[in-house]
């Protein structure tokens, strides 16, 4: 699989990224490059980001535990089925650069 990327500049989140939540085994790594200065929060949901009417501000999002309230490049791992992932910039200007990789068959 092809790693997805999303940045955000600025306060605000991006479009959820959608998993596959069948691959066995589940694992998705994940790294944060910033630039410039900001705070940050990776986000996942269990609420289906597929469906009709989806909305990503009354959604349910749920921090990472080792990926809350940064301000530093990171990288980290999901290994339990989450719906979908996001990058939540909540402080500065600077940019935030999400990349996933998912792997499992």
């Amino acid at each position: 699989m092809r790693p997805k990327r999303v940045s955000q500049t600025g306060v605000g989140d991006t479009a959820p990224i959608p998993m596959d939540i069948l691959r066995n085994p589940f694992q998705v790594g994940f790294g944060v490059a910033v630039t410039g200065t900001v705070t940050y929060t990776i986000e996942h949901t269990f609420d289906d980001v597929q469906a009709k009417g989806f909305d990503p501000d009354t959604a349910t999002w749920y921090p990472h535990p080792s990926a809350e309230d940064l301000s530093a490049n990171v990288d980290g791992t999901y290994a339990f089925p989450v719906v979908a992932v996001r990058l939540s910039v909540t402080a500065g200007d600077g940019t935030a650069r999400l990349s996933l990789i998912q792997a499992g068959h």
